[in-house]
């Protein structure tokens, strides 16, 4: 499985986690629909859930005046993954992790969504530059 498709699959199952009471296995197997997984998918998915508090206060800072409860549920779901790569899987490269966010944004939320998350991570991208 390309990485992009990998990437909206978990954009999806990580959604239906958020706005449903489902576990990530289920919300897997249904996305998946009978195909099998991928290594970056599941990591993905499995990572971003175990790790959303850290991955929240990493992103808190970078907010401004919004708090995670007022972000739409397509732009926190697309932080959340974006600040997964970029803690976690240090072998993607940041600027492909941030073209990778935009796009899935404006693919489930819309030019709106990509800008805003264009936004935040544009931020957090200066930051780590200058780290």
């Amino acid at each position: 499985m390309k990485r992009r498709l990998a990437r909206e699959k978990a954009f999806q199952s990580l959604f239906q986690i958020e706005v449903s009471d489902i576990s990530v296995n289920e919300a897997m197997e249904h996305v998946l629909d009978g195909e099998p997984s991928d290594e970056f998918l599941t990591k993905m998915v499995h990572g971003t859930v175990e790790n959303k508090e850290e991955i929240e206060r990493f992103l808190t800072p970078y907010l401004e005046k919004w708090s995670f409860s007022r972000i739409a549920n397509v732009e926190r779901v697309v932080l959340q993954m974006a600040a997964y790569e970029w803690l976690y899987m240090k072998e993607v490269p940041k600027n492909v992790t941030l073209n990778e966010a935009i796009e899935t944004a404006k693919i489930f939320g819309g030019e709106e969504a990509g800008r805003f998350v264009n936004g935040v991570l544009g931020k957090i991208v200066k930051d780590l530059n200058n780290n």
